[in-house]
C-alpha cells in the first residue's frame, strides 16, 4: 500500500553469554552446565519425558549488562528497585564515534533537545574486538564532562559498546559516578550499534529484579 509504514524490525545489541568466556579481564568466566540433564531426568518422569534443568555460575559483570545505582552507591537503586521506565521502550538516539578519534570521548555532537528523555548509546565499534585480548587495552570510554553534560541534558540512560564506559587507567570512574549519582542506568558491551537508526527507535535493557545486585546481564535490543 502507498505510504504505508515500514513493519517494525527488532534489533539485538547484546552479547551471547557462553562457558568459559570472558567479559571483564580478571573477573572468573560463567560456568555454564546442567544442574539435572535429560538422562537423569528420565528417572522422574514418565516413559518419553525427559527435561534439561540448567545452572549457571558467574559474576554480576558478564556479557552485556546494566548498572544500576547500587552498583556504585550503597543507598542507591538496587536491580529490584530500578522501574521499568528507566529500562524499557525508550526513545533513543545513537551516536556514531569516529574509530580513530582518540580514546577519550570528550563531546558527542549532540544538543540538549536530542537528549532529554531519551537513551543515549554510545557507538565506538569496539565490540568488533569481543573476546580478543584487544578487547581489554586501551578501550575508547566517555568524560567526566560528557557524563555531567549527560546528567544537564536529560539522558535517562547511557549505552556503550566498549570495554568500560570509564577509563581504567586509574581508579577513579567519574562516568559511573556521575551517570550512577543521578540515577541514570548505564549499558556497558553491547554490539551491534550500527543497525539501530540514528534516531527514531525504542531501546530496551530489562535485568531479573535481583534485591541487593547492582548489575545484571539483559538481552539489550532495540525496535526500529
Amino acid at each position: 500500500m502507498t505510504g504505508s509504514k515500514a513493519p517494525s524490525r527488532l534489533i539485538d545489541v547484546s552479547h551471547t553469554i557462553e562457558h568459559g568466556m570472558v567479559t571483564y579481564k580478571g573477573l572468573p568466566a560463567p560456568i555454564i552446565c546442567d544442574y539435572l540433564s535429560r538422562e537423569a531426568s528420565r528417572q522422574r518422569y514418565a516413559p518419553g519425558t525427559e527435561f534439561q534443568i540448567g545452572k549457571i555460575e558467574m559474576v554480576a559483570n558478564t556479557g552485556t549488562y546494566v548498572d544500576s545505582p547500587f552498583h556504585r552507591y550503597p543507598q542507591g537503586k538496587d536491580l529490584a528497585a530500578l522501574p521499568l521506565e528507566s529500562l524499557a521502550n525508550l526513545d533513543c538516539v545513537v551516536v556514531r564515534v569516529p574509530q580513530h578519534g582518540g580514546r577519550a570521548i570528550g563531546r558527542l555532537g549532540l544538543a540538549e533537545p536530542d537528549v532529554r528523555g531519551r537513551a543515549v548509546l554510545v557507538q565506538t565499534g569496539w565490540d568488533r574486538h569481543w573476546r580478543t585480548d584487544r578487547y581489554f587495552e586501551e578501550h575508547p570510554h566517555l568524560t567526566g564532562e560528557v557524563a555531567e553534560w549527560l546528567v544537564r541534558s536529560g539522558a535517562v540512560l547511557v549505552g556503550i559498546d566498549s570495554f568500560n564506559i570509564d577509563s581504567i587507567d586509574t581508579g577513579e570512574r567519574p562516568v559511573h559516578s556521575i551517570l550512577l549519582g543521578h540515577d541514570i542506568p548505564i549499558v556497558e558491551h553491547m554490539c551491534g550499534l550500527a543497525q539501530i537508526p540514528a534516531r527514531g527507535a525504542r531501546f530496551f535493557a530489562v535485568p531479573v529484579k535481583v534485591a541487593g545486585f547492582g548489575t545484571f546481564p539483559v538481552r539489550a535490543f532495540a525496535i526500529a
